[in-house]
Parts: structure tokens; C-alpha cells; sequence
């Protein structure tokens, strides 16, 4: 199968570039290199270095013999969308393209506008070069599971059936996001069923949990093929900050009491279920959605996990909540889709954290201190 690639320099993108290769499928990737312009401008960066894509690429095909092509363009570049699209020819198209951190779409208004019309507009463009130059196209799109926010009721895969005034119909399930990079989400998620209703389209759309690791088969085959390992308070993610305080000495930062619960998975999960979602095409016409996730950990349950694993004295500290959700909340979310393809998760235990503490070890005089700390608050407009 031919698959590309939107966003393979990413954390997650390129990862799973590597691994659909592995698996046999010819993979190209496409990228703008923003998500490296994002480091410069918050004066951040991947702990772990990482090489220029070239260099990736070239790395790849030294370590498998696969050759990778690469495209370099913007998705908001329409005529370069269809340039690739009908040079590839791909059967799939992965779309991991956006702009991902809820943080920086919380910044100012400049960066909320940026991140609705980089993500929306983009995945438009992606959608009208299937739709006019091959339909039979299957997108892969990566949703994420904070398009749900925590209603007080379960959160079932993509669809909810109703009952209302003795009627019943299959809907959408009910969106409540909580910033404005989530919302650009859910506009994905609406346009994209839009256009599998109206053109045929085939499309998975995948809300996928908070993901953590750093390392995949693949990735460890040569140190050039390593991707980001983020620890900042925009891009980081939770469990990955919390192993980089620990080592470091300095306290987990819990945001308020910790029980926000969040749906989680292993990198090692990401990857597999991309492929599975590539190998098993939704049908002409379907809008099939998957909750892409394994465990639920609340933000308290996690430091506390660091804390005990990590072998020496871990101090876990409240901080104001600077974002806008709430302190605790009912959280079950249906997860069988990706299970019932073949999914067979990695769950979050003692010998993953522990793996991550010696690569933090090794490269903590990158850690820039001042990013540990967030500094974006939801509750204004101006930061």
C-alpha cells in the first residue's frame, strides 16, 4: 500500500512513517518544518536531539534499505497538496499536519487565529484533493480525545444514539473541547464527516489519548532515527515532564489538585494502531471513528507513579491551574475499535518509566528551566 505522510518530522509522525515502512507499505513524508519553528520561537526544543529530515530519511534507508521520499511544502499551499497527491499517488493518506499543543493556541489571539486556519484550513485542502483526484483515498486523520472534554456521561466511539420526544436517530457525539487548538479539531472532525457524507469519502478519524515514550522498534535502530522527547510547559506532555523533574531534582508541577483525568498510550500504540487503521480501510462513505487510547490516569496518579518509581526522593508540588477545566470529573470512554482489529496495548508500567530515566539522564544539560513552568493561563485573553 502507498501511504503518506502528512507531518513526518513530527513527534508522532515520523515514528509512524518509520513503522508503516517497516511493515512493507511505501511511505513518503510531507512536512513545513513549523513544528521546528515553533522551538525557535519559544526558545524550546526536543530533549533528545533530532536530525533535519534529510538526514532521517537518509538514515532509513541505510538502516532498511527503503527508500523514503520527502516532500517539503505547506498543506496551505492547495496547488502543492495536489501536486504531491497526484505525483505520490498514494492509496492512504496519515494526516498528523497540525498545529498539536493546546498551550500555544491559548497564547494570544494571534496564535489562536493561527492555529484554527494552519489546522482547518489545511485539512480542507487535503480534503478537496482527494475528493477531485481520487476518492478512493482512505484518510487517516489524527483527532484527539480532548475534542470530548469530560461530559458526566460515557464517551462512546465517535457516534452516540438518541432518544428524543419518542424519536431516535444516530448522531455525532456531543463536542465540548477546551481550547481553541481542540476546537480546530472538532471542525476537522465535522468537515471531514461532511465530506464522507456528501462525496463518498472513506475516512478514520482517530481522537486520540495523551501519548507518551520516545522510542519505538524502529527509532532504535541508529541514534539518527530518534524523534522529539518534549518537556516544556506548551508541547510536553504530562508524563514525559513529570520523568524529566524527577531526574532533574525538581518537583512534579501538578496542575491544582491533579484530578483531571486523561485518556493515555504507549508511542509503541500510536504507530501499531495507524497501521491498523491503514491495513483496514473504513468503507466509501464512512466517517468510522476510533478513541485511540489503552489507560486513564488521572494528572495525581501519574506524578505519584513517577514518584515511586523513580529511585530517590520525588517531591510533587499543586500549582494554580492555569488552564480553564475541571478539577475532578467522571471519565469512561469506549475503547474496543482498535482492540477488535488486533490492538494488543503496551500498558503503562514500572520498566517503561524507568527506561525513559536514563535517556533524561543523559541528555539533561539541554533541560532550558525556564519552559518547565507554564506560563499560559485560559482564563485571559492576553497572556
Amino acid at each position: 500500500m502507498r501511504v503518506l505522510v502528512l507531518g513526518g518530522d513530527g513527534y508522532l509522525g515520523w515514528p509512524t512513517a518509520l513503522h508503516l515502512s517497516d511493515c512493507g507499505h511505501e511511505t513518503a513524508v510531507l512536512d513545513n518544518f513549523a513544528r521546528r519553528k515553533y522551538d525557535e520561537e519559544l526558545g524550546s526544543g526536543s530533549l533528545v536531539p533530532i536530525e533535519d529530515l534529510e538526514v532521517r530519511v537518509q538514515a532509513w534507508k541505510e538502516a532498511s534499505g527503503k527508500e523514503m521520499p520527502l516532500y517539503v511544502g505547506d498543506l496551505l499551499d492547495a496547488d502543492f497538496v495536489y501536486r504531491v497527491v497526484r505525483e505520490f499517488e498514494p492509496d492512504t493518506i496519515v494526516h498528523f499536519a497540525e498545529q498539536r499543543a493546546a498551550p500555544y493556541s491559548m497564547i494570544d489571539r494571534e496564535h489562536a487565529v493561527y492555529t484554527q486556519h494552519n489546522n482547518v484550513i489545511g485539512n480542507l485542502n487535503v480534503m478537496y484533493a482527494i475528493a477531485e483526484i481520487n476518492p478512493e483515498i482512505h484518510l487517516v486523520k489524527l483527532g484527539t480525545m480532548g475534542e470530548y472534554g469530560t461530559p458526566n456521561i460515557d464517551i462512546e466511539e465517535g457516534w452516540i444514539e438518541i432518544e428524543h420526544n419518542g424519536r431516535k436517530d444516530r448522531m455525532l457525539y456531543p463536542k465540548k473541547p477546551g481550547s481553541f487548538y481542540h476546537l480546530s479539531k472538532v471542525h476537522d472532525s465535522h468537515n471531514i464527516e461532511f465530506g464522507c457524507r456528501i462525496w463518498g469519502m472513506r475516512a478514520t478519524d482517530l481522537n486520540q489519548g495523551v501519548v507518551y515514550g520516545q522510542t519505538t522498534e524502529q527509532t532504535a535502530r541508529d541514534p539518527r532515527l530518534a524523534t522529539r522527547l518534549d518537556y516544556d510547559a506548551v508541547f510536553g506532555t504530562v508524563l514525559n515532564r513529570f520523568i524529566i523533574q524527577a531526574v532533574l531534582g525538581q518537583p512534579l508541577t501538578v496542575y491544582g489538585k491533579g484530578g483531571q483525568t486523561r485518556g493515555m498510550l504507549d508511542i509503541r500504540d500510536t504507530v501499531e494502531c495507524i497501521r491498523l487503521a491503514v491495513e483496514n480501510p473504513a468503507d466509501r462513505g464512512e466517517f468510522r471513528v476510533f478513541n485511540q487510547m489503552t489507560e486513564s490516569f488521572s494528572v495525581q496518579q501519574v506524578a505519584e507513579l513517577v514518584a515511586e518509581t523513580f529511585p530517590g526522593p520525588v517531591q510533587i508540588d499543586h500549582l494554580e491551574n492555569p488552564r480553564w477545566e475541571l478539577a475532578e470529573h467522571y471519565y469512561n470512554v469506549k475503547h474496543t475499535g482498535l482492540v477488535e482489529l488486533g490492538l494488543k496495548p503496551h500498558l503503562l508500567s514500572d520498566t517503561l518509566i524507568e527506561s525513559l530515566f536514563p535517556i533524561v539522564e543523559e541528555n539533561k544539560h539541554r533541560v532550558n528551566m525556564e519552559n518547565m513552568l507554564p506560563k499560559v493561563k485560559w482564563a485571559s485573553a492576553k497572556n
